[in-house]
């Protein structure tokens, strides 16, 4: 750790920054711009909501790409020499990078995550349970804090998190091929063939682009019930012309038959292609179960509606049941991903598989983004009081837009758990750990926190949101009373405080205890442990935010469902089953937009700080990677 990695931490702070403004800020403009657009006709509400996402895609990938090249660039031509055998030290700096950007999607996702919740479950209690009125009543005190938060942690918080997969995917990949240039044709040699992974990237833009020009041509949106397929057709198009964009880059710039170390010493275009292409479909295989499990158009949620009917305690025990069944296909994908690509080339396979999951992030992000950008609308027509019909157009495109959200998490958590587990490998490398033996006592010690890890993250986020929300609850009660007597107007700048506060306060001890745990770890007891501290964190972590994000999802769209009339007039807006919905939305909204996605941070963030302190921590064990003062 010395200078340049600093340099390199900075600037991926400072970009994963200018990208999630960036976001934001055109999310704004584009929340009014769909709203009227949606008065006048579906698909030019629908076009500009999907446009505007594409915008924090192509930001995110074209910024992402272009600093990380410019590192590269100044690092060979100035602070390290392009000799092969300094490229170990110059990809272990430039590891700073993904760093840097997973620190600030750890802020991003757990306080954006913190804020937007804290005035969603407010709103929801005081205004729908209480009072009868909708969560965007302009008369409901939290309703500005809960169109601000979806921006700050659906807009904001997954950009920081995509945006961290990518540099750190890309930074191990890199890592691991600078090892090579102990064995003869090691890739480390071929400055071109190195650049690989950031150039599966830039065609990924191109990618993007090409799939935005063409998409509404195959996928018309003139009636509410071709949405979804719209949406889904985005990342069908996108997926098939990145195979042969990926297949062509690989046979134009890698060797014919390269070196990574001495056990996978014969890699070749074919293998690399491969890893890619099983990531990248991986990717689309997961989408689709997501959108199964969490989508109103299929049997799982309208379960959880039916059974609501009844009672909200029948329909969390449906949702936390079809959130664990929801793990089963991820988990096969992964693990398929990660069987083939590492048998083919190794550790090296892992990371590209993590970026062909990544390729198609532009259009990735574009359809989660379209989900606050479409949710809002909704929150301004109802503010502005545009007419049931707008209002209506609006809820179809955020119905559709929180099952794109729920696709969205599932890519982050695929991608992250590739991601960890090529970071993990890098670490390998640079702590010099031959290999990880479960029967190790310090290795089995530390499986055993990483895997309590995850589940410490989400009591401390969870509880985060209760306390703040309580807090939201008891402010809008107090506000609602006085404004229904006529007494008093909205303070919204008050429940936007509360918000605020709480997200600054509260992501403090959960973000310490991510940061902290691995360099302790291995600092006290040594690589062995962190070894396993990353394993054990890495597949619960996985498990754990997949049902969550997919149960809250499924809660989110059973309430959906029912104010859309699916279980008749007699159980609209309004009845019992209506109420029991609300509980689980409520119940659910920490779950799906705090916890769960800030699981991917959990697993990444721990990962690069091993592999930034890697010498750190070696340095730290002893002999045969125990503690140090272990004799």
């Amino acid at each position: 750790v010395g200078a340049p990695t600093c340099l390199a931490f900075n600037v991926g702070c400072i970009t994963s920054c200018a990208c999630g403004y960036i976001g934001m800020k055109v999310a704004v403009y584009a929340n009014v711009r769909t709203a009227h657009e949606a008065w006048l006709d579906l698909q030019r509400g629908f076009n500009v909501a999907l446009r505007a996402g594409s915008v924090m895609g192509f930001c995110l990938v074209s910024l992402g790409v272009f600093v990380l090249f410019g590192l590269l660039v100044l690092f060979r031509g100035v602070l390290f020499s392009p000799d092969a055998a300094v490229a170990e030290d110059l990809y272990e700096a430039l590891a700073g990078y993904g760093l840097g950007g997973s620190s600030i999607a750890l802020f991003g996702r757990v306080g954006g995550g913190i804020y937007t919740k804290a005035a969603d479950v407010g709103a929801d209690l005081s205004g729908k349970n209480e009072f009868g009125i909708d969560e965007d009543d302009p008369r409901n005190p939290a309703c500005i804090a809960d169109n601000v938060g979806d921006n700050v942690g659906d807009v904001a918080g997954m950009g920081a998190d995509l945006f961290g997969s990518f540099a750190e995917s890309t930074c191990a990949a890199f890592v691991i091929a600078g090892s090579s240039y102990k064995v003869a044709d090691g890739i480390a040699g071929n400055y071109p063939a190195t650049l690989f992974p950031l150039l599966m990237s830039s065609v990924g833009i191109i990618v993007g682009l090409v799939t935005m020009m063409v998409v509404g041509c195959f996928y018309k949106v003139n009636e509410v019930s071709k949405i979804e397929s719209a949406l889904k057709g985005v990342l069908n198009i996108s997926t098939v012309l990145q195979t042969p964009a990926v297949i062509g880059l690989a046979y134009y710039v890698l060797p014919a038959k390269f070196a990574l170390d001495e056990k996978f010493d014969n890699v070749t275009p074919e293998k690399c292609i491969a890893s890619v292409l099983l990531g990248l479909w991986s990717g689309l295989v997961i989408g689709y179960a997501t959108e199964y499990y969490t989508s109103h158009t299929y049997r799982p949620v309208r379960e959880i509606s039916e059974t609501q009917r009844v009672s909200a305690a029948t329909g969390i025990i449906y949702g936390l049941a079809l959130g664990y069944l929801s793990c089963i296909v991820p988990t096969i994908c992964i693990g398929i991903t990660v069987a083939v690509a590492h048998t083919v080339a190794g550790m090296y396979g892992v990371a590209l598989g993590a970026l062909g999951m990544l390729g198609t992030v532009t259009m990735g992000l574009a359809i989660d983004v379209y989900g606050p950008i479409s949710d809002n609308a909704g929150g301004i027509a109802e503010m502005s009081k545009l007419g049931a019909d707008v209002r209506r157009k609006t809820d179809a495109l955020d119905a559709a837009g929180n099952t794109t959200a729920a696709i969205g998490k599932g890519f982050a958590i695929g991608s992250a758990a590739l991601v960890s587990l090529a970071l993990f490998g890098a670490f390998t490398v640079r702590a010099k750990i031959e290999s990880v033996d479960i029967l190790d006592p310090w290795t089995f010690t530390g499986l055993l926190y990483g895997a309590m890890m995850p589940y410490a993250f989400s009591a401390m986020t969870m509880k985060s949101v209760g306390i703040a929300a309580n807090d939201m609850v008891e402010e809008c009660m107090r506000q609602l009373k006085l404004i229904f007597e006529g007494s008093a107007k909205p303070d919204y700048e008050r429940c936007i405080a509360i918000s605020t506060d709480a997200s600054l306060r509260e992501m403090i001890a959960p973000g310490a205890l991510v940061i902290i745990s691995p360099l302790a770890g291995g600092v006290l007891f040594g690589k062995n442990c962190t070894a396993g501290m990353l394993s054990g964190a890495l597949v619960s972590g996985v498990q754990l935010a997949v049902s969550m994000s997919n149960s809250g999802g499924a809660w989110d769209n059973a309430k959906k469902y029912i104010e859309s009339g699916g279980l008749g007039p007699e159980h609209a807006k309004g009845s019992n089953a209506h109420k029991a919905a609300v509980i689980g939305d409520t119940v659910g909204d920490p779950l799906k937009d705090t916890s769960g996605p800030s699981l991917n941070i959990v697993v990444k963030l721990s990962a690069i700080m091993s592999l930034v302190f890697g010498s750190v921590i070696a340095d730290y064990s002893g002999p045969t990677g125990g503690p140090f003062w272990l004799k």
